[in-house]
């Protein structure tokens, strides 16, 4: 439907009217020279390094749109200070308007020969080339070539018709359903240079696209050797015979004699091409036309000789003996003996068969026992022989090709026959082979996407010429099929050479008005199609390069002056030299079908997506297109890859896998707004309603972790290692949040706050932390964090573990809030139910290089948290940096439990939870509350007391807290110069007994005691804090006694009081006791069980 626009012109004080749809406008014409030249600019200049067309340039955020020009007059005051990024519709269309693609081939190279010295303006030329001249044409040429004419006869002879119907069947409904699939991925939009690396990568991202543009690379690379081994044969054996640098001299040596040749005459070949793409590229391209000329003279050729066989069939005799057919070229007349003047002679077939010349001489068994037959190679399309070639006649290597039905006497003995002229099978045949030789002869589906810049329309041409050019093809592959089964004997068929022709080319013998039509127009139509590829393949690997996804290429992105890819040139050359050394052109056909195979899989399995997908962008002017077209597509060329050979499939799978991998270890990230990443979503989105579904089961418990990281004044994070200890916790697997929160908003500190991002996700690579980034920007830390503690993660995707750095400076910090915040966050992960960890001296943590010697990691058991305790230190030992780490657990037991029997039940207990690890139980008896306690929670009191009567300034606090740290360390080296004597390892039942009467006496004592020792000071203290002090500075002896020398410490950590007023206390309970220890974890479940001994 046909949209039609109205310009209204606007009119102010400055400015005259525009005359709409003019090129040079007679007003401002400065001012419009400079916007010409902009978007001159915008045309020529080179893409930028990653390799993305400048698509964006008229659009929105356009910085070369001249701001002089974006806004002037009144009429659009209200916009006007959204004119920088948001331009005029106006001005956008003619942008639009100016904007061209880059076009394929030598343009560059052409346009750099004819510049004339000294700064010229370029006009802009737009594309010209129509549907017929731009793709119908070019698709001819390359789809139709070597196999046709040195190939598809000895096919036919040897599959016969039907399964040769079948292989062209399968091949040209392959190209069909992709060219289908490529036509709608090239009608979405613009296609620039690089034809179908561009539409893959674009489609399915930098991965796939350097994955299987190289291996497009290499396909087209090879496909050169193939041509030029093509070139090769063709003139060793029907043009120039004599020319042959190696000749053998028995027939057995024939073979070796031809790949050597091929080899030498295919390296100077290569040479003397690569030097003519080098030098003269645009005469490539010119003289593209006469070697399709030559292509279609050729094809007219055969149709002339099928028609002309009807009622005049060409005299191409072959000689028989018995069955077998005979090599001709060294004899003149089939037949054994001949008549000169009354007088039986030996004729010169004798001779190769017998000893001597003589009519008694000794003859072959098989000769002996069989006449000569002459029949026609050629009996024509009226002859009825198309029914003795309608099946197959596969064989081994070194089979002789034999006429089924003629009568033959066997010989006993044929041990003879390798050193005998029979015409024998050069190589063993097969099905799945043929396939893979045919497959060549049916690829060049994307000459015309890779010409879209020169296209007057693209959209409309591509598909259409594409389509018709595949079903030209497929018919003419189809007829020559029927036809020369039709028209030509079936040995002739088989004889790949034509030797029992005189050496003619076999499809030659079927041509008119003669031979040497076929034969030179093949030879120019190989010599083209591997200059084609030659000039081809550079460019696409410089495309590869210069998009800067594979980084070790970076250099083959480069080239001459004027754009020619030199490097890249040199490469393919080398690569296609090692085709060349195969000099087998059935052995180098199945690389490069494999090649080109993989390459349309993806094409096809591209437009599957991007149409299942259904995403906005996905609007494909060519509408007769289906996703089940693709998949079938897509499913056939795979088939196709692994009929051909199995092998070659794998190999070409490996290199095309190790790419990807390459890439998406080492590439740089691009964004191409692929359907990966659009499959990548729905996928997650799936999952992420799948998980919501129900809470995941204890046996899929893993830590999922939110990291709350802090950032220095220069936004840099203050604790990496928190980082490294998260690597080494999840080892790769399940979900890590690394949040932060800055105060402020986001409208004053949005710079700030991706700043921080940006240096936390450095940090994260920097420490192969695996997973996402989120700044907060809050009005004050504690509601940042609270807001990340609850709506982190998305879905079933949320954190169950909130990991955290010990507040080390709390003491000395001059706001409360330091620590006020920190017990906050733990009552908050309490009332989320979520597991929290907390590292003390994180920075003392080992980074994720760095490899722990033998030591162990300490389990300190003290309450059951669902055993989140048991399940760290298994985690952490699968990583490399604790893996000869040791583990082991503590637990504690009090005056009524028995010892012994709680060491059994838990060693049970790891055993049945699969864990190896050492076991001991710590017995605590009742002790005295120790001078020292009271002390310390009296010091506690009258600081926190005084904290909160006086408002001290900052040398005042830092000095009260360095003489409370000075009286602790000083009161703690006096208790441990009394020993550990309370702490008994084993109870024994005299031994229980004996303590509680101690015990009672004690307590019967004790009041008196307390009474007359206790100073006035110890009355006024909370008893209920004495006591919680009292548990720090016991339990902290036991620890530090046992695993001073860990490399690890996990410990229960307490959870903080009810009452907030209690809050600085409980600081202080933590930090009597962890004091001592280097690294500790406290540990705190979510109020779930994390660890089953089920299976």
């Amino acid at each position: 439907m046909p949209t039609n626009f109205t310009v209204v012109p606007v009119r102010d004080g400055r400015r005259k009217t525009r005359k709409v749809g003019s090129v040079a406008e007679e007003e401002d014409e400065d001012d419009d020279d400079v916007d010409d030249n902009n978007a001159l600019r915008q045309t020529d200049e080179d893409p930028p390094g990653d390799g993305t067309p400048k698509e964006s340039s008229p659009f929105i955020n356009n910085t070369d749109i001249d701001t002089a020009n974006s806004y002037d007059g009144k009429n659009m005051a209200l916009f006007e200070e959204e004119m920088d990024s948001n331009p005029m519709v106006s001005s956008l269309l003619n942008k639009l308007a100016n904007y061209t693609n880059l076009t394929q081939g030598a343009q560059e190279h052409e346009e750099a020969d004819d510049e004339e010295v000294g700064p010229k303006k370029k006009t802009v030329k737009s594309p010209q080339m129509g549907t017929f001249m731009g793709v119908y044409l070019p698709c001819l040429q390359n789809i139709l070539g070597v196999i046709l004419f040195l190939r598809l006869t000895w096919i036919v002879g040897t599959a016969g018709i039907m399964q040769s119907l079948a292989i062209v069947g399968m091949t040209c409904t392959c190209t069909m359903l992709t060219a289908i699939s490529m036509s709608a991925i090239a009608t979405n939009g613009v296609v620039p240079a690089g034809g179908a690396y561009y539409m893959i990568s674009r489609s399915l991202g930098p991965e796939f696209g350097g994955a299987v543009g190289l291996c497009f690379y290499l396909g087209t690379t090879f496909a050169g050797s193939m041509y030029i081994l093509g070139t090769i044969e063709i003139l060793l054996t029907y043009i120039v015979p004599k020319a042959a640098i190696f000749v053998a001299k028995n027939k057995e040596d024939e073979v070796e004699a031809l790949l050597n040749n091929m080899r030498v005459y295919g390296t100077c070949c290569l040479a003397l091409m690569s030097l003519v793409v080098f030098v003269g590229v645009k005469y490539v391209n010119k003289l593209a036309l006469v070697f399709l000329a030559c292509v279609i003279l050729s094809i007219l050729s055969i149709y002339a000789g099928v028609i002309k066989t009807a009622f005049e069939p060409p005299d191409f005799p072959v000689c028989l003996l018995g069955n077998r057919t005979l090599q001709n070229q060294d004899f003149d007349r089939c037949q054994k003996t001949d008549m000169v003047d009354n007088e039986t002679v030996t004729t010169q077939l004798w001779r190769l068969f017998c000893d001597g010349s003589a009519l008694n001489a000794t003859c072959d068994e098989y000769f002996d026992l069989n006449n000569v037959t002459v029949i026609q190679g050629i009996p024509g399309l009226t002859s009825g022989v198309i029914s003795d070639n309608m099946w197959s006649d596969y064989g081994p290597l070194g089979m002789l090709v034999e006429k089924k039905r003629q009568a033959a006497v066997l010989a006993v003995d044929n041990s003879k026959d390798a050193y005998l002229p029979y015409v024998v099978n050069d190589i063993a045949s097969f099905f799945t082979l043929l396939v893979g030789i045919y497959f060549p002869s049916v690829t060049g589906i994307m000459a015309g996407s890779n010409r879209s810049g020169d296209l007057r329309d693209a959209q409309k041409s591509i598909p259409i010429g594409t389509i018709l050019a595949i079903a030209t093809t497929s018919f003419i592959y189809v007829t020559s099929v029927v036809l020369f089964g039709a028209c030509i004997e079936g040995v002739l068929l088989r004889d790949k050479y034509g030797d029992s022709v005189k050496g003619n080319l076999v499809i030659g013998t079927l041509s008119w008005p003669s031979p040497w039509v076929i034969v030179i127009g093949s030879f120019f139509s190989c010599c083209g199609a591997g200059l084609q590829s030659l000039t081809g393949a550079p460019r696409l690997l410089q495309a590869i390069a210069r998009d800067g996804i594979v980084p070790f290429l970076a250099v083959f992105g480069h080239g001459k002056a004027n754009g020619e890819p030199t490097w890249a040139l040199l490469l393919t050359a080398g690569i296609c030299e090692i085709g060349i050394l195969i000099a087998s052109l059935d052995a180098v056909a199945p690389i490069l079908s494999m090649f080109f195979l993989m390459c349309y899989l993806f094409v096809n399995l591209a437009c599957a997506v991007q149409t299942l997908l259904k995403t906005p962008n996905w609007r494909p002017r060519f509408k007769y297109y289906h996703w089940a077209l693709s998949f079938v597509g897509m499913s056939l060329c795979l088939s196709l890859m692994f009929i051909s050979s199995w092998y070659y499939a794998i190999v070409a799978m490996v290199i095309a896998g190790c790419i990807y991998k390459y890439i998406e270890y080492r590439g740089a990230e691009k964004e191409w707004g692929d359907g990966i990443r659009g499959l990548s979503l729905n996928a997650a989105r799936y999952a992420l309603i799948r998980l919501e579904e129900a809470p995941p089961h204890t046996k899929n418990w893993r830590p999922q972790i939110l990291v709350l990281l802090n950032v220095d004044t220069d936004l840099a994070v203050k604790h990496p290692r928190l980082l490294s200890l998260t690597t080494q916790l999840k080892a790769g697997k399940g979900l890590t949040i690394v949040g932060n929160v800055l105060e402020g908003t986001y409208l004053t500190k949005d710079t700030e706050a991706k700043t921080a991002e940006q240096n936390i996700k450095s940090s994260m690579a920097a420490e192969r932390t695996k997973g996402f980034c989120h700044v907060v920007v809050s009005s004050n830390l504690r509601d940042g964090f609270s807001h990340l503690i609850q709506s982190a993660g998305l879905g079933g995707m949320k954190h169950n573990t909130v990991l955290m750095a010990w507040p080390g400076c709390w003491k000395q910090s001059n706001d409360p809030q330091s620590w006020k915040n920190f017990i906050e966050t733990v009552r908050e992960t309490t009332a989320t139910h979520h597991a929290l960890l907390v590292a003390k001296n994180v920075d003392s943590f080992p980074g994720n290089q760095e490899r722990l010697g033998e030591g162990t990691i300490d389990v300190w058991w003290v309450v059951h948290d669902g055993g989140m305790l048991m399940l760290l230190p298994f985690l952490l030992r699968q990583h490399k940096v604790w893996r000869k780490c040791k583990m082991r657990i503590f637990t504690v037991a009090q005056m009524d439990d028995n010892s012994i029997q709680m060491k059994k039940d838990l060693q049970m207990f790891l055993y049945q939870l699969r864990l190896d690890a050492e076991v001991e139980v710590v017995e605590m008896h009742d002790s005295d509350i120790s001078a020292f306690t009271y002390e310390k929670t009296l010091v506690m009191e009258q600081r926190s007391q005084m904290l909160k009567q006086m408002q001290l300034s900052r040398t005042e606090r830092e000095r009260e807290a360095q003489l409370i740290h000075d009286r602790n360390t000083a009161s703690h080296a006096a208790l441990n110069d009394k020993g550990d004597a309370g702490v008994h390892m084993t109870w024994t039942k005299e031994k229980l007994f004996t303590e509680r009467n101690r015990g009672r006496e004690h307590n019967a004592n004790v009041a008196v005691r307390d009474l007359f020792n206790m100073k006035p000071e110890w009355e006024s203290l909370n008893q209920s804090n004495v006591r919680r002090m009292h548990t720090a500075v016991k339990l902290n002896e036991v620890v530090v006694n046992k695993s001073q020398g860990a490399h690890l410490v996990l410990l229960n950590m307490p959870g903080p009081p009810r009452n907030r007023g209690g809050d600085e206390n409980y600081m202080e309970f933590l930090e009597v006791l962890l004091e001592g220890l280097n690294r500790v974890m406290l540990v705190r479940g979510g109020g779930r069980e994390v660890i089953t001994i089920y299976s």
